[in-house]
C-alpha cells in the first residue's frame, strides 16, 4: 500500500471589484482589442481598500471546507502560496489560521511567485506522505494589483487578484497510476534568470516596489519549460501525454496556454482556461481554475489532471494527480 494525498474539497474567491479591459483605455495607450488579442484577458478582479490577501485566502479556504464537509478543526496544516502577503511577517497562513478559528496544527507560507501553488502542493504532499499531517489546506492567494506600475501597459493589464484552495487528505492507494491523489511532481528553478521577472522593491530598498517583466523572454522560457516539466512529471508514473484528461495550467497568457497544450498533444478542449475572466492571478491561478473546473462539472472523480506553472526566479514545475 502507498500513502497518497487525495483531494477532498475545493473552493475559490474573487474580490467584488470587477475590472474590464476598457477601464484601462482612459489612462493607458491601450484598447480592449489590444489586450484580448495579445493575452486572451477580458476582465479581472481587484481587491478593495482594506482587503488583504489573507482575507481572500480565508474566503477560498472556507469554500473548500464546505466542499469537503469539514470544519477548520479537522485540518492539520495550512500551506499558503503567495508573493503578496499582507505583511513581511507574520505569514499570511497564520492569519488565515486565526480567521478560520483553527487552534491546532501549523501554518506557513511558500513563495515561488506564479509557481507557488505547485511548490505549496508539493510541500503539502510531503507532509501527508511522511505522516506529519493527515489533512492539509493548500491555498494560492494574491493581490498583485498592489504591486503594479499603472503607467506600464505591458504588465498592469495582465494581473488580477483572487484566491483558490484545495483540501487534501491522506488515503491508502495501491502504488500505481490508477490511485487517486497526487501521483508525481517535478520542481525546478534557475536563479540566472531572475532579471526577466521580478519586483524592484523589498527590505533591501525600503519600498514595496513594482513588478517588472521582459515579456518576450518570459514567453520563450515559459513554453519550453512548461512542456518539459509536464512531460517529466507524467513519465515518472509510467504514463504519457495521451493519458491526460485535463491540463490545468497557470493562467498567465492564452498564447502560452495554447502553445503548451498543443505541444503536449491536446486541444483547448482538454484545458481548463480561466485567464479571460481572472487575468494572471499568480499563485492563485491554478487552484482557482481547479475549483472552476470541478464546480462546472468538467473535472470528475478518476480524471488524470496535470497542473503546471512558471514564475519569477525562475521557478517552475508540474504536479500530476488523479481526481
Amino acid at each position: 500500500m502507498t500513502r497518497r494525498a487525495v483531494v477532498r474539497g475545493v473552493g475559490h474567491y474573487l474580490p467584488e471589484r470587477l475590472v474590464p479591459n476598457h477601464e484601462f483605455e482612459d489612462s493607458l495607450d491601450t484598447t480592449d482589442e489590444w489586450i484580448r488579442s495579445r493575452t486572451g484577458i477580458e476582465r479581472r478582479h481587484f481587491v478593495t481598500d482594506g482587503q488583504g490577501t489573507s482575507d481572500l485566502a480565508v474566503r477560498a479556504a472556507r469554500a473548500a471546507l464546505q466542499s469537503a464537509e469539514l470544519s477548520a478543526q479537522d485540518v492539520d496544516a495550512i500551506v499558503l502560496a503567495t508573493s503578496t502577503a499582507d505583511l513581511t511577517f507574520p505569514s499570511a497562513a497564520t492569519m488565515v489560521q486565526a480567521q478560520l478559528g483553527m487552534t491546532r496544527g501549523f501554518a506557513f507560507d511558500v513563495q515561488a511567485v506564479c509557481a507557488g501553488f505547485i511548490y505549496a502542493l508539493a510541500n503539502a504532499n510531503a507532509l501527508i506522505v511522511s505522516g506529519q499531517a493527515n489533512r492539509v489546506m493548500v491555498i494560492g492567494a494574491e493581490s498583485f494589483s498592489r504591486i503594479m506600475d499603472w503607467t506600464d501597459r505591458s504588465t498592469c493589464v495582465l494581473f488580477g487578484d483572487g484566491a483558490g484552495a484545495i483540501l487534501i487528505e491522506g488515503r491508502e492507494g495501491e502504488g500505481n497510476s490508477d490511485d487517486r491523489g497526487i501521483l508525481s511532481m517535478d520542481l525546478n528553478s534557475d536563479g540566472r534568470f531572475r532579471d526577466i521577472l521580478y519586483v524592484d522593491g523589498g527590505v533591501a530598498t525600503g519600498s514595496i516596489g513594482h513588478l517588472r517583466m521582459q515579456g518576450k523572454e518570459v514567453f520563450r522560457h515559459a513554453v519550453e519549460k512548461l512542456v518539459s516539466t509536464a512531460r517529466t512529471a507524467v513519465s515518472r508514473i509510467g504514463l504519457n501525454e495521451g493519458d491526460i484528461d485535463w491540463i490545468v495550467p497557470h493562467q498567465a497568457n492564452l498564447r502560452i496556454i495554447k502553445a503548451t497544450s498543443q505541444r503536449l498533444g491536446h486541444s483547448l478542449d482538454d484545458v481548463i482556461v480561466t485567464v479571460q475572466d481572472h487575468g494572471n492571478t499568480s499563485a492563485a491561478s491554478i487552484p482557482l481554475a481547479l475549483s472552476v473546473g470541478v464546480n462546472d462539472g468538467r473535472i470528475r472523480k478518476g480524471d488524470l489532471v496535470v497542473t503546471e506553472a512558471i514564475g519569477g526566479g525562475l521557478a517552475w514545475g508540474a504536479v500530476v494527480l488523479r481526481w
